[in-house]
């Protein structure tokens, strides 16, 4: 079996997916994509793919390893993502030819099924309520919310309450057998984060994430030790060095993505490396099908998940939804706040090809915000 040709599509409301085709008729699905980036990535597929034709499918650690490595300049997210979709749709291909889950290929399931989050907005504690009590009533037993918008360099008294305001109405619906998540979105500084830890501590928040920026990790041993709530990052890091410092320093939830962090081959890594620190793993996932897929594969063959991030109803699916792309919803009908492991060969879901080829005429040009704080300076989003 061969390689025969890579496509990629630019789907909305802010996806790219790719589909690899053999000679064989064997068709695999992935979503290499950044947000806000997904032309470059798009672009680093097409160059990639010249390697993938012509070699066997089946040799994805080898083709992983070329992949990454190949180049003489490596890394940064626009390639690691590239492979990252490439990759899915190698085991997608493998699950396929060998007629089993790729949970199977990966040494087996360890659990029957997997809990996931709900996304609920956390800007306003009425509209928050309302949110929570949606989601609650869905069947979902946890949520995760934004802690605050933009944020001033340090924080100020006013910006601590309203966070803590908020979270504890979330925990006023769950309450105390559900679990509320917060989002730090690295929009906080390390002394702002520290400041607000302490205070929603009582309110036991499942884990805080993205308390700082990545590229301040070497502030995360201090945060750690100052903090009584669990803190989780990784959804910008993109391979097994990138987590080493973070999970030496104690972080309690590592969150690497499918789409971002070398796919399915490089998240199965990571997370045995976060199982030697102790850590659970949260895959990060706020985006298409096909990512929400893979990474259900590596939730049900990973002794030490915690929990999954999924996007249906997220307030970024304007122009399509989970559901959008895929022939049948089964493997994305979540019963009592978890997905049900099934047994279809693959990344377990049907791609729904004809929907896929019409968005793509279409496409989208998606871009993150840019925040600026009142004197007129750069504000993390």
């Amino acid at each position: 079996m061969k390689i025969t040709r890579v496509e990629t599509f630019l789907v909305p409301p802010r996806w790219l997916f790719c589909r690899i085709e053999t000679d064989d008729g064997v068709v695999g699905w992935g979503e290499p994509v950044v947000e806000g980036r997904a032309e470059p990535v798009r672009a680093a597929v097409d160059v990639l793919a010249e390697y993938l034709i012509g070699q066997d499918p089946l040799r994805i650690e080898d083709h992983w390893q070329v992949l990454t490595k190949g180049g003489f300049y490596r890394g940064g997210p626009v390639l690691s993502s590239a492979v990252a979709g490439l990759d899915q749709a190698l085991w997608d291909i493998a699950g396929r030819t060998y007629g089993a889950p790729v949970h199977a290929l990966l040494g087996g399931p360890v659990r029957d099924r997997v809990r996931v989050y709900a996304w609920v907005g956390g800007d306003e504690p009425a509209e928050l309520t309302e949110q929570v009590a949606a989601q609650v009533e869905a069947g979902f037993t946890a949520v995760k919310m934004n802690a605050a918008g933009l944020t001033s360099p340090v924080v100020t008294a006013a910006e601590t309450a309203a966070v803590i305001d908020r979270v504890r109405a979330a925990r006023e619906v769950l309450g105390p057998d559900r679990d509320v998540a917060v989002d730090f979105h690295g929009r906080f500084s390390a002394a702002g984060a520290r400041r607000v830890l302490v205070e929603l501590a009582p309110l036991y928040p499942l884990f805080v994430e993205e308390p700082v920026v990545p590229e301040q990790s070497h502030l995360l041993p201090g945060l750690v030790a100052a903090s009584p709530v669990p803190l989780a990052t990784g959804e910008r890091l993109y391979s097994r060095s990138d987590f080493l410092a973070p999970l030496t320093a104690g972080v309690a939830v590592a969150q690497p993505d499918l789409s971002h962090a070398g796919g399915i081959s490089e998240v199965h890594r990571i997370a045995s490396l976060a199982d030697v620190y102790g850590a659970h793993l949260a895959p990060h996932c706020p985006l298409g099908p096909i990512a929400l897929a893979a990474s259900l594969q590596i939730a049900f063959a990973t002794p030490n998940f915690l929990i999954q991030e999924q996007s249906r109803g997220i307030h970024y699916n304007k122009d399509a939804d989970l559901l959008s792309y895929v022939i049948d919803p089964e493997p994305f009908r979540f019963v009592d706040g978890h997905a049900q492991r099934g047994d279809i060969p693959g990344l377990g879901i049907t791609v729904d090809e004809d929907a896929v080829r019409a968005a793509d005429r279409t496409g989208h040009a998606w871009r993150n915000p840019v925040w600026r704080h009142d004197d007129g300076s750069f504000a993390e989003w």
